[in-house]
Order: C-alpha cells, then sequence, then structure tokens
C-alpha cells in the first residue's frame, strides 16, 4: 500500500558545499572546503561530528604509519592534525601504530577546529531525506529534523554518510556485501568500561597469559573466551578480542571492540535496531565474562556503549575508478592518489565469530594509494563520495573502511569540491595535480617523496 501526500518543502539554506554525515570522511570534508573558502553545511543524525570516533565510542585510531614501520608515517592532514593537538592538550597517546583519546575532547576539538575556521554550519539532530536532481546534477539535498522536511539550495553535494544514502538517492550504481551472496561484515557495538586495574591487566595480557595456557603467541586472549563459552559463560559470538584501548590520561578507563552482530543489514532500520539492541545484550554478557576471567578487570563495570553501532560494510559505489584488493596487494601507484592507506585487510566473519580467512597480514611498510576517481560516482556530476561507502571491492574495503582514509578521503573531496566550484568544472574535471598539491599545503601524504620529506624534516 502507498499514499500520495503533496507537500510544499521550504528552502532555508542556500550553500556551496553540502556535507551529510559528520563522521571522519565528513569532519575532512568539511574542515578542508571551508578551509578552501567555500560555504558549507553539514548534516549530522547525532550530537557531535567524528562518526565512530565519538557517538560510537570508539576511542581509538590506527593506523599513521606504513604497516610495522613507526619511522614512515604515511597519513597526513586532518587526521593528524587532531591526533596531534589531543595529544599536545594531553588528552590522547600515540600507542604504537594507533592514537587513543579521551571521547568527549575529541568531540570538542573538532567542534572549536570548525568554530575557529568559520564558513562551516552545523546541524545536528538532522537526517538525510532525499535529493532533487535534474540532468544528473542535484539541485537540492532535502533534509528532515525538528522543523520539518527542509531543501537545500547546493552546488556540489559531499556524502559522508558511509552509506552511500545520497548516492543510492541520487540513481547512482552501488553494490553491498561479497560478491558470491551478499553478505555484509557483521556490526560491532563498542563500550567502554570504569574500575579497570590497567597494571594488572596489562601484566596479564603481556605475561601471564601465555604461562596460563601454554601457548607462544596470542590471538586476542583467545583461550580465555574458549573456556568461558566451554563452561556457558558466554555465547560463541565473538572468538577472540578485536581490541582492547585506554588513554594514558584515563588509565581506569578501558574501551572494547567486542560485540558482534551478523546477518543483519546497516540500511534497514529494523535491522539495525535489532543490532542496537543485541549489541547492548552481548556487552554487558561480555564484562561479566571478562570480571570472572580476566586478572585487572574484576572490578570493571560498564559505562557507556556507543549512541552510534559500528558498521564495517554497507553499500559501496561504483565509480569512475573501482579499487581491487589486487591494488592494495600489489601497493599500486597512481597519478591521481590522494593519500595512502596501510592498515591491514581486516574481514571479519560475515556468518560467525572472529575473522574471515581472507584476513591479510602484511609486511613491515606496507602502504597503498588511494585514488581520487573512486570518490567519483558514474552517472552524478556534482557529487564526491567520502568514507567506507567509495568504489572499491569486498575485500579491499577491509582496509580501506578503517578512520584514517576515511579522513584524508574526506580532506581530498572538500578540497575538491572548492576547486570545482571556483574553475566552473565539474568534479571529475578539475586538474589533480593542482588538487594533490592543494593537500600538501593540508599537510597530506600524497606520493613516496612525499613520504621521504616528511620523515627527513
Amino acid at each position: 500500500m502507498h499514499i500520495t501526500q503533496k507537500e510544499e518543502i521550504p528552502v532555508t539554506y542556500e550553500v556551496d558545499i553540502v556535507v551529510v554525515g559528520g563522521g571522519a570522511a565528513g569532519v575532512g570534508a568539511a574542515l578542508k572546503a571551508a578551509q578552501s573558502g567555500r560555504s558549507v553545511l553539514v548534516i549530522e543524525q547525532m550530537n557531535c561530528l567524528g562518526g565512530i570516533a565519538t557517538a560510537g565510542w570508539h576511542g581509538h585510531i590506527c593506523c599513521y604509519d606504513s604497516w610495522g614501520n613507526r619511522s614512515e608515517r604515511v597519513v597526513g592532514g586532518t587526521c593528524y592534525d587532531l591526533a596531534d593537538k589531543i595529544v599536545k592538550d594531553g588528552y590522547g597517546t600515540y600507542n604504537g601504530l594507533s592514537f587513543d583519546f579521551e571521547i568527549e575532547r575529541l568531540k570538542f576539538t573538532i567542534e572549536t577546529m570548525a568554530q575557529d575556521i568559520g564558513n562551516i554550519k552545523i546541524l545536528y539532530y538532522t537526517q538525510f531525506s532525499d535529493v532533487v536532481v535534474e540532468n544528473s546534477v542535484i539541485q537540492y539535498v532535502i533534509i528532515q529534523n525538528k522543523g520539518g522536511r527542509q531543501a537545500i539550495k547546493t552546488q556540489i553535494v559531499i556524502d559522508a554518510t558511509g552509506d552511500a544514502d545520497v548516492a543510492a538517492r541520487a540513481g547512482a550504481p552501488y553494490e553491498k556485501g561479497r560478491p558470491q551472496d551478499g553478505a555484509l561484515q557483521p556490526m560491532t557495538l563498542m563500550f567502554q568500561m570504569g574500575g579497570v586495574d590497567y597494571d594488572r591487566f596489562s601484566k596479564f595480557c603481556r605475561e601471564d597469559y601465555f604461562v596460563k595456557y601454554n601457548v607462544s603467541q596470542s590471538n586476542g586472549q583467545e583461550e580465555v573466551f574458549k573456556d568461558a563459552q566451554r563452561n556457558g559463560d558466554m555465547e560463541p559470538f565473538q572468538s577472540h578480542t578485536m581490541g582492547w584501548w585506554w588513554c594514558a590520561s584515563r588509565p581506569d578507563q578501558m574501551g572494547a571492540n567486542f560485540t558482534h552482530i551478523v546477518g543483519k543489514d546497516p540500511t534497514v532500520a529494523e535491522d539495525l535496531t535489532y543490532a542496537t539492541i543485541e549489541g547492548r545484550r552481548q556487552a554487558y554478557q561480555s564484562v561479566s565474562v571478562f570480571n570472572k576471567y580476566l586478572p585487572g578487570l574484576e572490578n570493571a563495570w560498564l559505562s557507556h556503549t556507543g549512541a552510534l553501532i559500528g558498521t564495517r560494510e554497507s553499500r559501496r559505489i561504483k565509480g569512475v575508478y573501482y579499487i581491487t584488493v589486487d591494488d592494495l596487494l600489489h601497493e599500486r601507484e597512481f597519478d591521481n592518489s590522494i593519500g595512502y592507506g596501510s592498515f591491514f585487510i581486516d574481514i571479519h566473519n560475515c556468518t560467525g565469530p572472529g575473522m574471515d580467512t581472507e584476513t591479510f597480514r602484511p609486511h613491515k611498510g606496507f602502504k597503498y594509494q588511494i585514488p581520487y576517481d573512486a570518490l567519483i560516482p558514474r552517472n552524478v556530476e556534482n557529487l564526491l563520495v567520502a568514507g567506507r561507502c567509495i568504489s572499491c571491492d569486498h575485500i579491499a574495503l577491509g582496509s580501506l573502511r578503517v578512520m584514517p582514509q576515511c579522513f584524508l578521503e574526506g580532506d581530498a573531496a572538500g578540497t575538491a569540491a572548492a576547486m570545482a566550484i571556483k574553475t566552473g568544472k565539474p568534479v571529475r574535471s578539475i586538474n589533480v595535480a593542482d588538487l594533490q598539491n592543494k593537500l600538501r599545503e593540508y599537510g597530506a601524504i600524497i606520493s613516496r617523496d612525499d613520504i621521504v620529506k616528511q620523515a627527513v624534516e
């Protein structure tokens, strides 16, 4: 059954660039577009910027360096600027290949940076609804909030939703999941605990675990969770710890990337609801297991679950260029590179606990370039896509989806959008060499020469 409802939608804003989604990609896009002198409106459904890093309660970002080579930084721009500022201010730490931070401070820092730049209007508690497209050009973005349905007139749209919501509504081609069956990587609801004895827990992970279970290497405390499952204290939603993190300024608090909800589609509201409820149930069960089985966590308690559930995979656009896993594994270089990724190919089991067999553990110094054309949908003239929904295959997404890559894609999209407006050219026709030079001004690391230069400096 369908209903027909006629309505007049007021045009409440007219801006140069609309950024839909305020996660890592959206933050990079908004800041760089505004730094380039354009007026920007950010549409965000939550009450903060940062996406999974903040609303999702994921107080950890990795990695900034060529995999396993801590002397070779390959990520610059907004991601590095944020990390460096928070560490210098005393609210975060660099831990090997990662950056751990106080989540509330990251929210504040992003907002402060946006306010300092100016030209950025943020609308929280606002949902993207639709687009008005004429002759393959988005004329208006339709939003919904407490003020009702509204239209935004804009020149260029940046889809930083993570789910390619704008691209899908605009008619751009996309795909979902792995090619053989469309199955998606699982969702995870992050959580944080208080009451952690850091010293005892750290000693157990570094030393005591290996003695207790007579093993030579750890797979994220796998043997502990086998014990818990054998004893009936834990269901097999996870086989090992995906990640622990804590900030040195808050050693009694620890975050956990542990829950696993399989078989659900993040673009379906009913599935998102189920996954969030199930994730919270798993979080409580997890803390009970930690209390019983992990030294230093006997008195730990659940302090937060994410307001935003972590999504690893949903829609991916089919862009002008389609990144494949071979591009990553062969560390293919592109003339239109916008930066580097270096995270391993992290595929979570689509149908059960743990990691997928496709998971790739890279060699020291692993890094690959990301081409600008992967951000450009094939049939919408004034749309750029940044974040985990860029044009790539299912396996390549395992590395491309993580936050440093999302930040740098946002940096590139925001800068490119500003250039397109200034030159009067479609986003796919801008001078990429000019884009690369502008990104370098913003601290991006584009090429091997840039890696050498920043290492020397």
